[in-house]
């Protein structure tokens, strides 16, 4: 045997001399507390799998670039866009919403599209979809409407009802509703879809001049969607397919990529707009605010772990760089909390020392102890501030924003109160050919088929609101009568 074999060990370093049998009190007799590689195994063996995410559970991921090909640092004074050529290291991760980590990756359902820039300023995570909008735009509803996608706590099965109940009675879902069912709701794997920030971000120069944006990534390998039949097929045949295809693709060196875009919209031109830009139900007029190319992002190299690199890789919209900046967008508000806190709870406190999720630059920053720190946990250096010692971190108001302007008494306003929840959805309807609407109402039909008669007719009554035909066909899909 050669003398390089490496003797297997325990995680504390300790060596095992028989990894084949469990300790026991003679050979029938039972086993001993005191087998602590046998207590090990079984102890680690239970905290395998972390708790899962609550949406997103099922995803893939892939490290890459971004790299800049237009300048924009009249928009942004962010490192990562200050020279035409210069290269980020980035890692995205797709997935999809309501399944669980097991489900097939060919389900009808919006697509995550999260992107974490490795940047020398701090991580910058953009967080999206494949869909430039959302079903809701308070987060006060997300729960709620995030329940309807998951199991009915009765029959543990999904539920069209509680879908379709909570839809019809939340009229501004109807935009991504018209989306999700149109022959673009089942992406043919990762490569083969677009991405966006769907909420409203912003941009800050060295000026201090902030302009609002809306990212855009346009796949370069053209848009590719999958049949009923043919995701129905591959979800029992081959319900990773998605991840299959993503990983081979990148090891065979066919590299997936995004030409990345902006809107921009002017504070000014905000303050003066009548349909509210902040929200996520809505698009902005690509005629009004043209898609300015940024950059090219590239996926080119496959995690070498699944658990370390894409279970545990962590997003959160707080995570933004001098230079990048949020907006009013009420769901995104939301999110800088809850993700944020979703990964403290799932991973762990320390979850941002994790190599997927360390930033690539030096941090100094005060945070001490916790389930598993394992860096030097800040030594003997102070653990507190302001303190008297000028070789510990201090604030730097160099990196302040400008003020974001607000005004009106503090108050919970009803989101519905003279708002149109109809004419985007009915223009995107109008959009489509013959096919593609055809497509979009026998997908609503079938979904809604076993639905009660009253959310059938409720929720009719949104598609007619829309575009008539949309609301006729769909009705007479359903039996019921036209409006």
């Amino acid at each position: 045997m050669s003398n390089k074999m490496k003797t297997l060990t325990t995680a504390s370093g300790i060596p095992i001399a028989d990894n084949q049998n469990s300790r026991s009190a003679g050979p029938r007799g039972p086993l001993m507390l005191d087998d602590f590689h046998l207590v090990e195994k079984l102890a680690h063996f239970n905290r395998e799998v972390i708790p899962e995410r609550r949406v997103h559970a099922k995803g893939s991921g892939a490290f890459g670039s971004f790299r800049v090909t237009q300048d924009i640092t009249h928009l942004s004074r962010a490192a990562l866009f200050s020279d035409i050529g210069k290269e980020t290291p980035v890692f995205l991760r797709f997935s999809t919403v309501g399944g669980e980590r097991g489900s097939a990756d060919t389900e009808r359902d919006p697509r995550g599209f999260a992107v974490k820039f490795y940047t020398s300023e701090g991580n910058w995570d953009l967080v999206g979809n494949n869909t430039p909008v959302f079903f809701i735009r308070d987060p006060l509803k997300f729960p709620d409407f995030i329940h309807t996608q998951k199991r009915d706590p009765a029959t543990n099965m999904k539920s069209p009802q509680m879908t379709w109940d909570f839809w019809s009675l939340s009229p501004e879902a109807l935009h991504q509703i018209t989306t999700l069912f149109s022959d673009r709701g089942i992406p043919d794997g990762y490569r083969h879809m677009h991405g966006f920030g769907s909420h409203t971000y912003s941009l800050i120069n060295a000026q201090g001049e902030r302009v609002f944006v809306k990212w855009h990534f346009k796949t370069l390998q053209g848009i590719r969607n999958l049949s009923v039949e043919a995701a129905t097929e591959l979800a029992g045949s081959d319900p990773d397919y998605a991840q299959r295809d993503l990983y081979e693709a990148i090891e065979r060196g066919d590299y997936p990529r995004w030409r990345v875009c902006i809107q921009v919209m002017t504070e000014a031109e905000a303050a003066g707009r009548a349909e509210n830009p902040f929200d996520v139900t809505k698009t902005w007029s690509q005629k009004r605010y043209p898609l300015q190319e940024v950059g090219i992002l590239e996926l080119n190299r496959n995690p070498a772990n699944y658990f370390a690199e894409v279970e545990q890789a962590a997003f959160a919209p707080s995570n933004v760089v001098p230079g990048v900046g949020l907006s009013p967008d009420k769901m995104l508000q939301g999110r800088v909390f809850a993700y944020a806190d979703a990964q403290r709870y799932r991973v762990g406190t320390n979850y941002q020392q994790l190599p997927v999720n360390a930033p690539a630059c030096p941090y100094h920053n005060y945070q001490r102890d916790g389930a598993m720190r394992f860096d030097g946990n800040g030594g003997g250096s102070a653990n507190y501030e302001p303190n008297s010692y000028d070789t510990e971190p201090k604030q730097n108001a160099a990196f302040r924003e400008p003020a974001l302007n607000f005004s009106g008494a503090a108050d919970r306003y009803d989101h519905r109160e003279d708002d149109d929840y109809y004419s985007q959805a009915g223009a995107l309807y109008r959009l489509m050919n013959a096919e593609q609407k055809k497509i979009l109402t026998d997908n609503i039909i079938r979904a809604m088929a076993s639905v009660s008669l009253e959310v059938k007719q409720r929720q009719v009554a949104h598609f007619l609101k829309a575009d008539k035909d949309y609301g006729n066909t769909i009705a007479q899909g359903l039996g019921i009568n036209k409006i």
